[in-house]
């Protein structure tokens, strides 16, 4: 029963995650006014915005108009429901699992507008870097996880500072953008919650399977080398990949 109401609890928040998903890119409030179709902007009764559900009710329309629902809707709120399980299921009721959980609903949200707008707003990216540093000065924490406050200030600092030197070189050579500062914050947010340690696997890992992902459109040619892509989804699956695997990790290291 348990992991049921965490499930249903990480389904409510993927919800609540789709309207950050799109009201912060357009700067409208996540707090005010109801959900509406963005076909004829009626507004959602509250039976039709019950996470999952409704979506499978409605079979991916909207009730007044039929226009399709984007699958995303469905997505999000499923991924957030198994976040909030998974998470429980290996912490427990614990300061372990409260941080992840926030930390998973800030990836999530920064993943999908990074993936369909190419930024990743402030609004996300500084409050994680809060929190990433703030958590350190938290009691009956897992440091095996979470570092010291030292080591936070050390990977938050590297971390900007890496994607920032990347940026000023890039530009320097090309004469033109090759990354944004978002993608900086995000990865200095990422050392502050994680230590310095984190960053090569993470750097490591998000650069590996950008290269992978785009090397089809390259060959194929309906990309190019000045083509933008959106780093900061790369950045949370390293993220993702290294907390899934942070022991072997340590132990390599050790």
């Amino acid at each position: 029963m348990f992991y049921i109401t965490a499930f249903i609890l990480g389904c409510i928040w993927g919800s609540f995650s789709n309207v950050c998903i799109y009201r912060l890119p357009l700067n409208i409030s996540v707090t005010k006014g109801r959900s509406y179709c963005l076909s004829c902007q009626k507004q959602i009764n509250w039976f039709d915005n019950i996470p999952l559900v409704s979506f499978i009710v409605l079979m991916a329309k909207c009730r007044h108009c039929s226009t399709k629902i984007d699958f995303k809707y469905f997505l999000v709120e499923l991924i957030s429901g198994l976040n909030f399980l998974i998470i429980f299921y290996f912490f427990g009721i614990s300061i372990e699992s409260l941080l992840l959980i926030i930390l998973s609903i800030f990836f999530l949200i920064i993943y999908f507008i990074d993936l369909k707008h190419f930024i990743i707003p402030n609004e996300l990216t500084y409050p994680l870097i809060v929190l990433g540093f703030g958590k350190t000065f938290f009691t009956n924490q897992n440091y095996y996880i979470f570092p010291d406050y030292l080591n936070s200030i050390i990977g938050g600092v590297a971390g900007y500072t890496i994607i920032w030197v990347i940026i000023f070189l890039y530009k320097k050579i090309k004469n033109i953008e090759g990354m944004g500062l978002g993608d900086a914050k995000l990865l200095a947010a990422i050392g502050f919650w994680f230590g310095w340690i984190a960053l090569p696997f993470v750097l490591f890992f998000s650069s590996l399977t950008a290269l992978i992902v785009s090397v089809p459109s390259l060959i194929k040619k309906t990309k190019n080398l000045q083509t933008k892509i959106p780093f900061g989804p790369y950045i949370i699956l390293g993220c993702i990949v290294y907390l899934l695997l942070f022991e072997k990790i340590i132990k390599l290291l050790n």
